[in-house]
């Protein structure tokens, strides 16, 4: 009896540790889901030829795609326009610069390749001008890009990143006569910080959207199309089931979108090799409120309140899905879920070869055809 009570003194303190580094993992993987982060480098440059400009990059699923991206570097250049891919072997592509470097400049070896291209408004060589929009997280800048039409485009950002994710939607929109404003929402480094700083995961970002349709409708806007961009996406069908305005929200247009979280992070999970039960426990860990805190989150995420496939007959506005059946990052199961779902409501055009939110890059054309066909079929563009 006295070495039982031995080994369970001795048992106990090692179960609890065992425990207690189980949660610790529990609410690590939680964390990595709310807590804002920008991405950090995702390639290596390999050489740089300023005679040929062309650009070596270490290979990988994004470096080889066809068309035109960007890349963040350190050194003389903060941000560089790739064009062609020119050449590649098992290890390295060649690309066409369409940023001139010139001799002798630093660009230092990691790098971000990017799906953005354009990183300042400016570089559409359109009319546009920076606003304000009171919401009820604070001031929240925007672009506005002026046209004829009284339908406005609202478009939103995803995760990780910020407006100039959006830039490469406003020709299209400007072609099609409609004035757009590119918002930005809490936490997302521009827009005012909440108290924990944490994503909600388009839970509370879509009160800050909703402020700035109300800013539209007070300048000028009778009708409004909700664009939404991966995380960008949830947070505009989040404004489409809940908005005061959502008589006057006429269409989504959603861009690799997350559609439920639940499908996403567990796939990213399995592409991290993170093994069952931790991700259905890190997002219960996330659902409840004292443990959601603990894991970094504000208040509690509401996942079936976010699972647009289970509340797909709330919606009332036509959607249009660009999704890539290769986009590895945000599958587009659940897309084609709620196309299933509704498809009294929903277009989805099938899209091959494109990795995630880079649809435009890799086939600017036929991305911008479908755009701009969905809006005139629906006698939303100005030309229509």
């Amino acid at each position: 009896m006295k070495s039982l009570r031995h080994a369970v003194a001795l048992l106990l303190p090692a179960l609890f540790a065992l425990g207690a580094a189980f949660a610790a993992i529990v609410f690590s993987v939680a964390r990595r889901v709310v807590v804002p982060s920008r991405g950090g480098p995702n390639t290596a440059i390999v050489s740089i030829d300023t005679g040929a400009q062309t650009i070596e990059l270490e290979r990988t699923l994004d470096t080889e795609l066809p068309g035109r991206y960007g890349l963040f570097t350190t050194g003389t250049y903060g941000y560089v326009k790739l064009g062609a891919v020119l050449s590649a072997d098992a290890r390295t592509v060649r690309r066409k610069l369409l940023t001139q470097i010139e001799p002798g400049a630093r660009v230092d070896r990691a790098a971000g390749f990017s799906g953005w291209y354009y990183t300042t408004p400016a570089e559409l060589l359109l009319p546009w001008e920076s606003v304000l929009i009171g919401s009820p997280s604070g001031p929240c800048p925007a672009w506005f890009f002026p046209g004829p039409s009284t339908t406005w485009v609202v478009q939103v950002h995803g995760r990780g990143t910020t407006r100039a994710e959006c830039l490469r939607a406003v020709p299209v929109m400007h072609a099609a006569g409609m004035p757009t404003l590119v918002v930005s929402y809490r936490n997302d480094g521009e827009a005012p910080r909440s108290r924990a700083g944490a994503y909600a995961l388009g839970a509370a970002e879509w009160r800050d959207v909703d402020a700035a349709i109300a800013y539209a409708l007070r300048h000028g806007a009778e009708r409004i199309v909700l664009m939404g961009w991966s995380m960008g996406g949830a947070v505009a069908l989040q404004t489409a089931v809940n908005s005061a305005y959502r008589d006057r929200i006429v269409g989504l247009i959603l861009e690799s979108p997350v559609v439920d979280w639940r499908t996403v992070l567990r796939f990213q999970a399995r592409e991290a090799g993170l093994r069952a039960p931790l991700p259905d426990l890190a997002m219960k860990a996330l659902s409840r409120p004292l443990t959601a805190r603990l894991s970094g989150a504000e208040e509690a995420i509401p996942f079936d309140s976010l699972d647009m496939v289970a509340r797909a007959e709330e919606l009332t506005a036509p959607v249009l899905i660009l999704h890539s059946v290769d986009d590895g990052y945000v599958p587009a199961d659940a897309s084609q879920a709620l196309l299933e779902a509704r498809p009294d409501l929903v277009t989805m055009p099938t899209f091959r070869g494109a990795r995630h939110t880079k649809l435009w890059n890799h086939d600017e054309k036929s991305w911008s055809g479908a755009i701009s066909e969905w809006l005139a079929a629906r006698g939303l563009s100005a030309s229509a």
